[in-house]
């Protein structure tokens, strides 16, 4: 073989034993740095308590962070991010809010979900009020790879066991998905909001 083919070869056999070297790394940090933020928010009231301590929230965001390093510039709009999404922790007031109030109403907060399909470009944002109530919000999508989903809200229902009250739609924005995996994803939106989800035991249909 000449010497220029050579030159041709060896490095892209380099490159892939390197690449081949770095999964089983990768794949080590990645579960450590998902094992550690799960801990983190595990006793977090889906971020009810961390609102109140800025050292524990900064702790949660600075995990998240790890794994979205881990993540940079994996696609995390395809297939994958179709689900019915239950959260764990998030930093948005309004959802919190939402929780933490919901007594008032004689009942309490029961499973916060996303429910997404990238195929009929749909997601659906839903806090559940058992045994039978729910708020919903409608929204359409747009995928804008790798990480970004672009989002309009359409409309609203707040249900009851035998009555529904439309609302009319309040906005637009976009999250990106910084990390994704078949259990968890970890989301940061247009006002600088965390989201950390794992894939639900069910599938929400309204």
């Amino acid at each position: 073989m000449a010497a220029s083919s050579l030159s041709l070869v060896f490095p892209s056999r380099l490159n892939f034993l390197a690449t081949a070297a770095f999964r089983p790394l990768r794949s080590i940090r990645s579960t450590r740095a998902k094992s550690d933020l799960l801990r983190l928010v595990s006793d977090q009231d889906r971020g009810l308590r961390s609102q109140l301590d800025p050292a524990k929230r900064a702790e949660i965001i600075d995990a998240i962070d790890a794994l979205a390093t881990i993540g940079s510039g994996s696609i995390t709009t395809d297939g994958l991010l179709s689900a019915t999404w239950r959260m764990l922790w998030t930093t948005e007031k309004e959802q919190l809010f939402i929780i933490k109030n919901a007594n008032l109403f004689g009942t309490e907060a029961g499973d916060v979900l996303q429910v997404i399909d990238v195929e009929r470009g749909t997601l659906n944002n839903v806090i559940t009020f058992p045994p039978s109530g729910v708020f919903f919000v409608r929204s359409s999508i747009e995928v804008a790879p790798p990480q970004r989903v672009n989002f309009r809200f359409t409309s609203a229902v707040l249900r009851g066991s035998s009555w529904e009250i439309p609302l009319p739609p309040f906005g637009q924005g976009w999250f990106e998905s910084v990390y994704l995996d078949e259990d968890i994803r970890v989301a940061k939106d247009i006002r600088g909001d965390y989201l950390v989800v794992d894939r639900a035991p069910y599938s929400w249909k309204e």
